[in-house]
Protein backbone atom coordinates (compact mmCIF):
# COMPACT_ATOMS: atom_id res chain seq x y z
CA UNK A 1 0.00 0.00 0.00
CA UNK A 2 2.46 1.95 0.52
CA UNK A 3 4.27 1.41 -2.52
CA UNK A 4 1.09 2.48 -4.23
CA UNK A 5 0.65 5.76 -1.89
CA UNK A 6 3.90 7.12 -3.28
CA UNK A 7 3.48 6.39 -6.73
CA UNK A 8 0.42 8.39 -6.67
CA UNK A 9 2.35 10.91 -4.80
CA UNK A 10 4.49 11.42 -7.56
CA UNK A 11 2.69 10.94 -10.01
CA UNK A 12 0.18 13.62 -8.85
CA UNK A 13 3.38 16.07 -7.93
CA UNK A 14 4.81 15.55 -11.69
CA UNK A 15 1.67 16.24 -13.30
CA UNK A 16 1.60 19.06 -11.62
CA UNK A 17 4.97 20.44 -12.82
CA UNK A 18 3.77 19.05 -16.50
CA UNK A 19 0.88 21.84 -16.05
CA UNK A 20 3.11 24.86 -14.91
CA UNK A 21 5.49 23.74 -17.56
CA UNK A 22 2.64 23.72 -19.94
CA UNK A 23 0.67 26.90 -18.94
CA UNK A 24 3.99 29.30 -19.18
CA UNK A 25 4.56 27.99 -22.55
CA UNK A 26 1.18 28.87 -23.73
CA UNK A 27 1.51 32.37 -22.09
CA UNK A 28 4.90 33.05 -24.44
CA UNK A 29 3.88 34.21 -27.77
CA UNK A 30 6.96 34.26 -30.30
CA UNK A 31 7.58 38.23 -31.56
CA UNK A 32 10.12 40.29 -33.22
CA UNK A 33 12.53 42.93 -32.07
CA UNK A 34 14.63 45.56 -33.94
CA UNK A 35 17.87 47.51 -32.41
CA UNK A 36 19.54 50.64 -33.19
CA UNK A 37 22.83 50.93 -30.99
CA UNK A 38 25.66 53.72 -31.09
CA UNK A 39 28.72 51.75 -30.74
CA UNK A 40 32.83 52.23 -30.66
CA UNK A 41 34.45 49.73 -32.88
CA UNK A 42 37.93 49.13 -31.40
CA UNK A 43 40.86 47.40 -33.29
CA UNK A 44 44.11 46.41 -31.92
CA UNK A 45 46.26 46.10 -35.14
CA UNK A 46 45.17 49.32 -36.60
CA UNK A 47 48.10 51.61 -38.36
CA UNK A 48 48.18 55.21 -37.62
CA UNK A 49 51.22 57.42 -38.98
CA UNK A 50 52.99 54.06 -39.95
CA UNK A 51 52.80 52.57 -36.57
CA UNK A 52 50.83 50.01 -35.15
CA UNK A 53 48.27 50.74 -32.67
CA UNK A 54 45.10 50.25 -30.88
CA UNK A 55 42.63 52.46 -33.38
CA UNK A 56 38.62 53.19 -32.10
CA UNK A 57 36.13 54.54 -34.61
CA UNK A 58 32.41 55.27 -34.16
CA UNK A 59 30.31 52.39 -35.40
CA UNK A 60 25.72 52.29 -35.63
CA UNK A 61 24.08 48.71 -34.88
CA UNK A 62 20.92 47.37 -36.57
CA UNK A 63 19.72 44.51 -35.58
CA UNK A 64 16.62 42.53 -35.82
CA UNK A 65 15.73 39.27 -33.88
CA UNK A 66 12.99 36.93 -33.60
CA UNK A 67 12.46 35.96 -30.43
CA UNK A 68 11.09 32.03 -30.64
CA UNK A 69 10.49 30.94 -26.99
CA UNK A 70 11.57 32.87 -23.56
CA UNK A 71 15.28 31.91 -23.71
CA UNK A 72 16.01 31.59 -27.42
CA UNK A 73 16.61 33.85 -30.41
CA UNK A 74 17.98 34.15 -33.56
CA UNK A 75 18.90 37.01 -35.34
CA UNK A 76 20.31 39.09 -38.00
CA UNK A 77 22.61 41.82 -36.81
CA UNK A 78 24.03 44.59 -39.26
CA UNK A 79 26.97 47.23 -37.99
CA UNK A 80 28.82 49.94 -39.57
CA UNK A 81 31.89 51.80 -39.12
CA UNK A 82 31.76 55.44 -40.37
CA UNK A 83 35.77 56.29 -41.62
CA UNK A 84 38.71 54.34 -43.64
CA UNK A 85 41.25 52.71 -42.04
CA UNK A 86 44.29 50.42 -42.71
CA UNK A 87 45.38 47.51 -40.23
CA UNK A 88 47.76 45.10 -40.05
CA UNK A 89 46.39 41.75 -41.33
CA UNK A 90 47.62 38.44 -39.56
CA UNK A 91 49.90 37.63 -42.43
CA UNK A 92 52.19 41.24 -41.20
CA UNK A 93 50.65 42.91 -44.46
CA UNK A 94 48.79 46.22 -44.51
CA UNK A 95 45.17 45.74 -45.30
CA UNK A 96 42.58 49.04 -46.06
CA UNK A 97 39.01 49.18 -45.28
CA UNK A 98 36.63 51.39 -46.29
CA UNK A 99 33.41 52.52 -43.90
CA UNK A 100 33.28 48.18 -43.55
CA UNK A 101 29.81 47.08 -42.89
CA UNK A 102 29.37 43.80 -41.15
CA UNK A 103 26.15 41.50 -41.45
CA UNK A 104 26.11 38.62 -39.10
CA UNK A 105 23.28 36.07 -38.36
CA UNK A 106 22.96 35.05 -34.99
CA UNK A 107 21.93 32.95 -32.49
CA UNK A 108 20.95 34.14 -29.00
CA UNK A 109 20.50 32.28 -25.20
CA UNK A 110 18.55 34.33 -22.66
CA UNK A 111 19.46 32.18 -19.38
CA UNK A 112 18.00 35.03 -17.01
CA UNK A 113 15.91 38.47 -17.10
CA UNK A 114 17.99 40.43 -18.68
CA UNK A 115 21.53 38.90 -20.03
CA UNK A 116 21.54 37.43 -23.44
CA UNK A 117 24.66 35.00 -24.83
CA UNK A 118 24.91 35.56 -29.07
CA UNK A 119 27.19 33.81 -31.52
CA UNK A 120 26.85 33.66 -35.30
CA UNK A 121 28.75 33.51 -38.55
CA UNK A 122 28.35 36.44 -41.47
CA UNK A 123 30.96 38.50 -43.84
CA UNK A 124 31.98 42.31 -43.57
CA UNK A 125 31.94 44.07 -46.80
CA UNK A 126 33.87 46.45 -48.20
CA UNK A 127 35.06 47.53 -51.69
CA UNK A 128 38.50 46.24 -51.20
CA UNK A 129 37.64 43.10 -49.99
CA UNK A 130 34.94 40.79 -48.16
CA UNK A 131 35.72 39.11 -45.30
CA UNK A 132 34.83 36.05 -43.42
CA UNK A 133 34.30 36.56 -39.82
CA UNK A 134 32.86 34.32 -36.52
CA UNK A 135 30.81 37.03 -33.58
CA UNK A 136 30.44 36.36 -29.73
CA UNK A 137 28.77 38.90 -27.99
CA UNK A 138 26.60 39.20 -24.83
CA UNK A 139 24.19 41.75 -24.30
CA UNK A 140 22.76 43.54 -21.16
CA UNK A 141 19.04 44.53 -21.58
CA UNK A 142 16.26 46.88 -19.32
CA UNK A 143 12.64 47.13 -20.03
CA UNK A 144 11.07 49.97 -20.30
CA UNK A 145 7.46 51.04 -21.03
CA UNK A 146 5.28 49.88 -24.09
CA UNK A 147 7.87 47.01 -25.66
CA UNK A 148 10.68 49.41 -25.20
CA UNK A 149 13.82 48.33 -23.83
CA UNK A 150 17.12 49.82 -22.95
CA UNK A 151 20.51 47.87 -24.31
CA UNK A 152 24.03 48.00 -23.92
CA UNK A 153 26.16 45.06 -25.89
CA UNK A 154 29.50 44.20 -26.30
CA UNK A 155 31.02 41.96 -29.27
CA UNK A 156 34.03 40.59 -30.56
CA UNK A 157 34.55 39.72 -34.40
CA UNK A 158 37.02 37.55 -35.65
CA UNK A 159 37.56 38.44 -39.71
CA UNK A 160 39.34 35.15 -40.19
CA UNK A 161 43.19 35.88 -41.48
CA UNK A 162 42.70 39.06 -41.48
CA UNK A 163 42.36 41.15 -37.85
CA UNK A 164 39.82 40.81 -34.43
CA UNK A 165 37.68 43.88 -33.29
CA UNK A 166 35.85 45.03 -30.32
CA UNK A 167 32.28 47.08 -30.23
CA UNK A 168 30.92 48.73 -27.41
CA UNK A 169 27.27 49.92 -27.87
CA UNK A 170 24.34 51.54 -26.39
CA UNK A 171 20.97 51.84 -28.11
CA UNK A 172 17.18 50.61 -27.47
CA UNK A 173 15.25 47.97 -29.04
CA UNK A 174 11.33 47.91 -29.74
CA UNK A 175 9.76 44.45 -30.05
CA UNK A 176 6.31 43.76 -31.88
CA UNK A 177 3.72 41.06 -31.67
CA UNK A 178 3.97 40.29 -27.94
Amino acid sequence: MKKIYCFLMLVMITSSFAQEVETQSEQFKPYHSISGLLSHTMIKDGISEGKTEWITFPSFAFDYNFVFSPKWRIGLHNDVIFEDFIVENKDGNELERSEPFATVLVGGFKPGKHFTFEAGMGYELAKEENLFLTRFGTEYAVELPHEWEFIVNLVYDIKWDAYDSFAFGIGVSRSFGK
